[in-house]
């Protein structure tokens, strides 16, 4: 029992090189605002999304999105960011801008132009 004891306290240890220094806040599962934010900033720097010049900020738990990307998905990796940072609701103002191509414009339908003959060559 004193062997299984120490092993788990080794792997512990071990698991602390890799997940950095706990703080008492994360030991409970609870991060502050500044955890939270701090977290999200980090991450962001590192991703591909961070040359779109999102901003952030945390309050009470909520993390808050602004900024504009031509990229839809940057607009979801964005709220995915936040939620895995710890965020407890994320509120994503991001707004998708660009040319109308194959994402179109938000908000807008999208129209397909059918062309008679080219589904199929089949009589």
């Amino acid at each position: 029992m004193k062997k299984l004891s120490l092993l788990v306290c080794l792997l512990a240890g071990t698991w602390s090189l890799f997940a950095g220094p706990l703080t008492m806040s994360h030991s409970q599962g609870k991060f502050s605002d500044a955890e939270v934010e701090a977290t999200i900033k980090a991450k962001l720097a590192k991703s591909k999304i961070g040359k779109d010049g999102f901003q952030v900020h945390v309050k009470d738990g909520v993390a808050t999105w602004t900024g504009t990307t031509a990229v839809m998905q940057h607009k979801g990796a964005a709220t995915r960011m936040a939620k895995a940072a710890g965020a407890i609701h994320v509120v994503n103002n991001i707004k998708i801008t660009g040319e109308s191509g194959a994402a179109g414009k938000p908000g807008q339908p999208r129209h397909v132009q059918v062309k008679p003959g080219a589904a199929s060559d089949e009589p």
